[in-house]
């Protein structure tokens, strides 16, 4: 594949208006659905506004959303019902993931944790709220019952103890060990691919795709994934606290099995790489309408936040 080629024939693409208007739409979605919830108690609710509707890029929502349209040429209800879903997921493991037990981190897209805005026991319940109220939001909203099925099975697997939460423990157990690039990879396949995987798997069945192009799609969403964490590991050793939003060189000094840790950076970022393209010939049997897609790839190997 010609990779430069490539980039540059859609370099026209304004990324960031599309990104821009895909959170827009995931904000105003999950902002009706919280909305519509009249029986949560007043703090609860309170900090699951605060953190479901905090400043995000919403990547994973925007994959749910161009996946809908590179096989159906929109984005229709389906879509943005589960984009909303897939950040309420997202939403509830930055909670759990910033709790004093777990990365222990004060700060979280640039403003207090849900743990130091409100408390611990606060925080827990919050991540759970927008947990369960994630597949009640597919169970209620997606209209045709063996889409909606589909749509559970597939979030609920990716978050579930062989997905996310493996994940999770998998870099808990890490910590302070030396390690290996066939555990490394596990942890990020888990915690964070295993979710970009559901959002463009949950695109692929809210627009109707085949088999092939489902299969497709949820192959590129988890190369993304593990992308996506290979540059967040090397945004934790360049980048500063202001610009993610979040304490910067945290993983070093909580001795955390990264790609940069293991491997060193620039061998990292040749990983990185090296997925991109991987995650690029994943669309190969896709046209320009998986443009928006390719632009992805290179936005997320090249991620400064």
């Amino acid at each position: 594949m010609d990779v430069q080629n490539l980039e540059k024939r859609i370099v026209g693409i304004d990324f960031s208006a599309e990104l821009t208007e895909c959170a827009r739409q995931a904000d105003r979605t999950i902002r009706r659905l919280l909305e519509q919830q009249s029986d949560i108690p007043a703090r609860l609710k309170e900090a699951m506004v605060y953190t479901a509707l905090s400043p995000g890029k919403r990547i994973r929502a925007a994959v749910v959303q161009w996946c809908c349209r590179t096989v159906s040429g929109r984005v229709n209800a389906d879509a943005q019902t589960a984009a909303a879903a897939v950040e309420m997921v997202h939403t509830y493991s930055l909670i759990h993931d910033d709790l004093p037990a777990m990365d222990d981190d004060d700060f979280r897209r640039g403003r207090p944790s849900c743990h130091k805005q409100f408390d611990e026991a606060t925080a827990i319940l919050t991540g759970d709220a927008l947990l369960t109220l994630a597949f009640e939001v597919l169970a209620d909203e997606i209209e045709n019952p063996p889409t909606a099925v589909q749509m559970v099975r597939v979030l609920a697997k990716a978050a579930g103890p062989a997905g996310m939460i493996a994940g999770q423990i998998k870099d808990l157990e890490s910590q302070g060990t030396e390690g290996t690039m066939s555990q490394l990879q596990s942890i990020h396949l888990c915690k964070t691919g295993q979710m970009f995987a559901a959002a463009a798997e949950l695109g692929a069945i809210a627009g109707g795709a085949s088999e092939p192009q489902r299969t497709a799609l949820r192959q590129y969403g988890l190369d993304i994934g593990l992308g996506f964490q290979i540059a967040d590991d090397l945004l934790d050793v360049s980048a500063t606290s202001e610009q993610l939003g979040k304490t910067a060189g945290k993983d070093s000094r909580q001795g955390k099995l990264t790609y940069p840790a293991l491997v060193g950076i620039e061998k990292a970022r040749q990983i990185a790489e090296q997925i991109a393209e991987k995650s690029l010939q994943e669309l190969s049997s896709f046209g320009p309408e998986a443009d928006i897609l390719r632009r992805l790839v290179f936005e997320l190997l090249n991620r400064k936040r």
